[in-house]
């Protein structure tokens, strides 16, 4: 019997978001907690036919797809997933598919991280359940300017959100033009005049070796003491030392995040006990429209792939 195994189901929600029973002669579990142990993982997927991966929660590397004999199938939710060793994966005789995923989700949790942070909303429902009244004040973001670093897909939606609430755009990426970035209603300027001229950087851009650390102590000064710098995107991006420090120091003004170096982020963490900050556990693509995506494309690959036509292959490189 071949079996499914639908990893970090953290929820508990994974069987209700897809009609699984048509997978007839399978044997599908779901597992909830995460496996950070390579030798605890490779046991739980020992008899693994097919595997759905939420985004990159777990890593695939090498060493461990060549493990898993009973592999043939890997399911990545979203299109691509650098958790994932394509190319072993392809040498390994292992099936790579992908899914789409919401436009909406990234985007609106980022905006929601900016506002909150912004009005410092967390901090003043804290004080008002300690029984304190208005111990903060607030800022808008009308006449302000939005620094968006990455100017595709989820930054247009940024520069969209900003504009209408009356904030000035800028926008910078290795490959970005002054067209695009016009095109997006945002300036196109360099990187050091973003964080410079910016109340609020916003980072969205894959990270890869050309964009690791792209964001480091000088930018972060650039940014300030009354500055805000925002990342759902990809933790890799910005070097967090170095932002523990701008805090700690108060060369920035604070950071609303939703990506971490270790995930889950350890009880001992420094950005946990850092002043100013707005985290949330990695959920900028955690919603029920999202879910339901992943899910139902997930079985549509096992099923094509089941038929001998794959849908959404990933290729290496």
């Amino acid at each position: 019997m071949p079996t499914l195994v639908l990893l970090d189901d953290y929820q508990g929600v994974a069987l209700q978001f897809a009609p699984w029973h048509e997978l007839e002669g399978w044997d599908i579990r779901a597992l909830r907690e995460p496996h950070p142990d390579e030798d605890a993982l490779v046991a739980a997927l020992a008899e693994a036919t097919a595997i759905v991966a939420m985004r990159e929660r777990t890593p695939f590397p090498r060493r461990v797809l060549e493990r898993l004999p009973r592999l043939e199938l890997l399911i990545t939710t979203g299109a691509a997933n650098a958790s994932i060793d394509v190319a072993a994966a392809g040498e390994l005789g292992i099936t790579v598919c992908g899914t789409r995923a919401s436009a909406s989700a990234a985007p609106e949790l980022s905006w929601a991280l900016l506002m909150s942070a912004v009005r410092d909303i967390p901090g003043q429902e804290r004080a008002l359940r300690d029984g304190r009244w208005q111990t903060g004040i607030g800022g808008e973001l009308s006449g302000r300017t939005l620094g968006i670093v990455g100017l595709g897909k989820i930054g247009i939606r940024m520069a969209g959100y900003a504009r209408a609430f009356g904030m000035d755009v800028l926008a910078w990426s290795e490959n970005l033009t002054a067209e695009r970035a016009a095109d997006a209603g945002a300036q196109y300027v360099s990187k050091h005049e973003l964080f410079s001229r910016a109340d609020i950087a916003t980072l969205h851009l894959r990270l890869s070796e050309r964009t690791r650390g792209i964001v480091e102590r000088p930018e972060l000064q650039a940014l300030g003491p009354q500055g805000l710098l925002v990342n759902t995107a990809r933790a890799g991006l910005v070097d967090t030392a170095a932002l523990v420090t701008a805090l700690e120091s108060g060369a920035l003004g604070g950071a609303a995040l939703d990506v971490f170096d270790e995930e889950p982020l350890a009880a001992d963490h420094p950005l946990l006990t850092a002043p100013r900050t707005l985290l949330t556990p990695h959920i900028g693509y955690v919603t029920r429209e999202q879910y339901a995506v992943f899910y139902r494309h997930a079985l549509e690959d096992i099923r094509a792939w089941a038929a001998g036509s794959p849908l959404r292959v990933v290729s290496a490189g």
